[in-house]
């Protein structure tokens, strides 16, 4: 007896909690849905929509130091060449010093000088953010 008053508890107990589940669900899709400014249909779905395939075709175009986009072999090689030259007349320059100078993130120039080191035309001193790169 005591088992069938504790299933019925439980079983109601589940019915009380799913069904609250669902009423905050659907507040929360509301509350969105107002905050976006238009209502989101009853069976609305996340994600892509039907028939999508692949990844997005908006970030094709490459951009030299933007969000999104690859750069080109060309486009690195050239910023490379800038780097040396910059490194050739300022020695021992930072890559926070070099970022300002060409006024891009640093973290656009890591691989042109990933390239001029790998083929030998800068050394460095000290490390981490104390890293100075010289011409050899």
């Amino acid at each position: 007896m005591a088992n069938n008053i504790h299933q019925q508890v439980e079983a109601r107990v589940q019915a009380f909690v799913s069904e609250l589940s669902e009423l905050v669900r659907a507040a929360a899709l509301e509350a969105v849905s107002d905050a976006l400014g238009g209502t989101a249909p009853a069976g609305a779905r996340r994600g892509r929509p039907k028939g999508a395939k692949g990844k997005s075709t908006t970030a094709v175009a490459a951009k030299p130091h933007g969000k999104r986009g690859k750069r080109t072999s060309e486009q690195v090689d050239q910023m490379a060449a800038q780097i040396y030259e910059h490194v050739k007349k300022h020695p021992g320059a930072s890559v926070e010093l070099m970022a300002k100078a060409f006024k891009h993130p640093s973290k656009v120039l890591t691989l042109p000088i990933a390239k001029l080191m790998a083929s030998k035309k800068l050394k460095t001193t000290g490390q981490k953010r104390g890293t100075k790169y010289f011409v050899k």
